[in-house]
């Protein structure tokens, strides 16, 4: 006969037989609780570690790129290449880029640090927004020359829409950050440079254009630090003159106002508010107001499809209006939505430019494939001629049996 489930209301409750083992006394375990693993079992698992402490440690992605042992032949590294791309019966011929523009992939210490502190401050750089090909070389710094990098100003979106130019385009950006002129000069004086180069997409949806959020830059880095020499790469403002002129007498030492192409090209170039004329009145009024102690410099991209006699043109406008610096550079295409190479000139090409350009009396010229407007090349002889000028700038008229020497108050 099987045992009843149920028992009498009135008979006393059940005893519950409890253990006098010490484990049973001390602890309570529940139907849902886990028991904690045993001293050996810890011994026995391998040491925590997170994916990215296995990442930082492994290869570099320069070690899966190779890399020539020995560089080409002249003949050969002169030489423009072609290739086949697209799917089969569809197949066109493109010409792949010369060996004189491959630069190397940024991944030292330098890039990294500079790449943190801006992020950190909320800025852009003209380096990243225009994909320039010698960030690794700018950012990465040598043994020769500090790294620098060119600080955008005013955002990362402009106004305008020129074919060569991959920054991003906008009718109506962002508002302005107003506390960008601080954090600008807090990180120019963090890198400790010696000579910096601002620039700023072009505001035409702002009253002024922007120039006096980028005066107001300039002044914040001339009192955080005011030996620090800066150049000042800006739009037109429209044609608006008197805005050049409240920038070219915030207290910068270089105007700089890129024409990008000649005459002919501009309106096929850049946007149809830009002007090669309109320019030309821009660095006309940066050296005027200055009273000539402004150097003022601009750039011209090759490869466009100008001729050669275009270009000697541009080059006896640019010192009618008395341009100090001009800098000749390969364009590149960013993208295939912007227009294409018409030709890749060689480094001898630009070797001829630039000795022409000397000799019709600019003060530098910067010109190669890789040559920009505000690489560092041209900058370091920028400086030393501020440096000189204003030394000289010092040097008071000297009376008779006072040497010269003993005048200069550096």
């Amino acid at each position: 006969m099987k045992a009843s489930r149920f028992r009498c209301l009135h008979a006393p409750p059940p005893t519950i037989q409890r253990s006098s083992h010490p484990s049973f006394l001390s602890s309570r375990t529940f139907a849902t609780a886990v028991p904690e693993p045993s001293a050996a079992e810890h011994k026995s698992k391998r040491p925590r570690t997170t994916f990215h402490d296995r990442l930082n440690n492994g290869p570099a992605l320069s070690s899966f790129i190779p890399t020539p042992s020995t560089s080409l032949p002249a003949s050969e590294a002169l030489e423009l290449r072609t290739a086949l791309v697209g799917p089969p019966g569809k197949q066109k011929e493109i010409t792949r880029l010369p060996e004189w523009l491959k630069t190397p992939i940024p991944d030292n210490s330098n890039y990294k640090k500079i790449k943190t502190d801006l992020r950190g401050l909320n800025l852009h750089t003209v380096c990243e927004e225009a994909r320039c090909p010698n960030i690794s070389d700018c950012w990465g710094g040598n043994d020769k020359a500090a790294a620098t990098a060119t600080i955008m100003l005013m955002g990362d979106t402009c106004t305008r829409g020129c074919r060569f130019c991959s920054v991003k385009t906008s009718r109506a950006p962002p508002p302005l950050d107003p506390h960008e002129p601080e954090h600008t000069a807090e990180a120019l004086s963090r890198w400790g440079l010696g000579y910096v180069v601002l620039t700023s997409v072009d505001r035409d949806d702002l009253a002024d254009g922007g120039a006096s959020h980028f005066a107001e830059t300039i002044v914040k880095i001339k009192q955080k630090a005011p030996s620090m020499l800066v150049e000042a790469l800006t739009g037109d403002y429209a044609g608006d003159l008197d805005m050049v002129e409240r920038v070219a007498q915030s207290g910068l030492d270089v105007y700089a106002h890129n024409v990008e192409t000649v005459e002919e090209l501009t309106p096929m170039v850049r946007d149809r508010r830009a002007g090669f004329r309109q320019s030309l009145r821009v660095l006309d009024t940066a050296k005027k107001v200055s009273k000539g102690r402004l150097i003022t410099k601009t750039s011209i991209m090759l490869g466009l499809g100008e001729t050669e006699e275009q270009l000697w043109e541009t080059l006896r406008e640019l010192r009618k209006v008395d341009v100090d610096v001009v800098t000749f550079g390969q364009y590149m295409r960013p993208t295939k939505r912007h227009m294409k190479v018409y030709e890749y000139v060689t480094p001898a090409t630009f070797e001829l430019w630039r000795q022409r350009a000397l000799d019709m009396g600019f003060l530098y010229c910067a010109s190669g494939p890789l040559v920009r407007s505000s690489y560092k090349a041209g900058e370091a002889f920028i400086e030393n001629v501020l440096k000189k000028r204003a030394i000289q700038g010092r040097v008071a008229v000297p009376e008779a049996g006072v040497d010269v020497a003993d005048t200069i108050s550096i």
